[in-house]
């Protein structure tokens, strides 16, 4: 299973170029709104130290890639187009904006931190970026309040047996979510609500369906165009801002990470997505030079253009999961070669997690798993640790 991060944003923020400069992929992109009409999805990377060398071992990837002791390992990346303001009411692109984003399991919203664009993405001058931060979260929090009231609505109207409890209609009502009625409860409970919602008042319900949106999905803010002094100076204030705790914050330059993949692929630089430097190898022109130059201080300031950060952000930040890999105790390789596969799992997932991510019958057949650094025996039950390298003995 590969996680889907959803791109967002409004117009003109950068957004398609975070997307090209993240997938190189060759989608249209312009200062003007809805140069993404259709939501376009490319393969992106999340970086995981690879466990072979500690095994004297040379990976093989199934899928993604090594690179000198660092392993790609694939995740979607889906550029939903449609923010506009309403869309929670289907304005513009909305009903389709919202089915889109609702097929990622994390979001990352590029956002113009040099105040550049206004509220609709034409050129302006000192736009504050809070608004753009707010406006999203807004109309997220407004989709699902109209998707709770439905639920309350469901709740009241229909019979109510002795163990009829607010969750269990408000967890099906919004099972679009990938939320459950132990979630929705332990979110009602932790708002200091209590189970009836006759005692909730519209402020009550605002909060609720804000909360359930925070937990369901996560948000990464790419603090897009940092190279320019008033982003720097904004992201200086706004990530300081405790009105933003929840919210991980990126300083990213989507277009120096685009012209640095660029260099390489050209073999004028040698640069590995996500590294804080590049080397020279090429023979760039002056004016080349002199970006790549200007680029290499970036990187030195902010460890990274910041594109493979907000990447690594939302699902090892945001969604807190862990890498797997499978191994062999005895140190045998199966014929197709060795760690070939690296999984993304839950922070908390088990070794028999493990095995149903896999497939269902290595779940339905474990017997236990062995830890391939102790060679010790684990049981379906224990919890595994980040690069854990797992054997998994089955009937299956």
């Amino acid at each position: 299973m590969s996680y889907a991060i959803g791109l967002v944003g409004k117009p003109s923020v950068g957004k398609s170029t975070f997307f090209n400069a993240a997938t190189m992929n060759d989608v249209p992109e312009g200062a003007y709104p809805f140069t993404t009409i259709d939501p376009s999805v490319g393969e992106a990377y999340v970086r995981v130290e690879c466990a072979a060398p500690e095994f004297d071992e040379t990976c093989t990837p199934s899928v993604g890639y090594c690179d000198d002791g660092v392993r790609f390992v694939p995740a979607q990346l889906v550029d939903v187009a449609g923010l506009i303001p309403g869309a929670h009411q289907g304005k513009g692109l909305g009903n389709q904006f919202l089915s889109d984003l609702n097929e990622t399991d994390v979001l990352v919203h590029v956002v113009d931190f040099s105040g550049k664009t206004d509220s609709k993405g034409e050129a302006t001058e000192g736009h504050d970026p809070r608004d753009d931060i707010d406006f999203l979260e807004d109309e997220l929090d407004m989709w699902y309040l109209e998707i709770l009231e439905k639920g309350i609505e469901r709740f009241e109207t229909k019979y109510h047996g002795a163990d009829a409890a607010i969750e269990t209609d408000l967890a099906e009502q919004m099972s679009a979510f990938r939320t459950n009625e132990d979630e929705i409860k332990q979110v009602i409970l932790s708002l200091g609500l209590d189970l009836d919602p006759e005692t909730w008042d519209g402020d009550d319900r605002e909060s609720l369906a804000r909360e359930i949106r925070k937990r369901t999905k996560p948000m990464v803010i790419a603090a897009n165009k940092i190279d320019d002094p008033a982003a720097a100076a904004n992201f200086a204030e706004i990530s300081a801002d405790p009105e933003y705790d929840h919210l991980t914050f990126v300083p990213a330059s989507a277009h120096a990470e685009k012209a640095l993949k660029a260099a390489d692929e050209s073999g004028t630089i040698d640069y590995r997505p996500g590294d804080d430097d590049f080397d020279i190898v090429g023979d760039p022109s002056e004016e080349q030079a002199t970006g790549l130059e200007r680029i290499r201080g970036l990187l030195a300031e902010y460890g990274g253009t910041g594109v493979q950060a907000s990447l690594e952000a939302a699902l090892f930040d945001a969604l807190d999961l862990i890498a797997v890999f499978p191994g062999s105790d005895d140190g045998s390789t199966s014929e197709k070669g060795s760690f070939r596969d690296c999984f993304l799992l839950p922070e908390g997932s088990t070794t028999a997690d493990f095995a149903y991510h896999i497939h269902s019958d290595l779940g339905d057949g474990l017997l236990h798993g062995i830890d391939c650094r102790s060679s010790r025996q684990i049981g379906g039950g224990h919890e595994l640790d980040d690069r854990d390298v797992v054997e998994l003995v089955t009937t299956n």
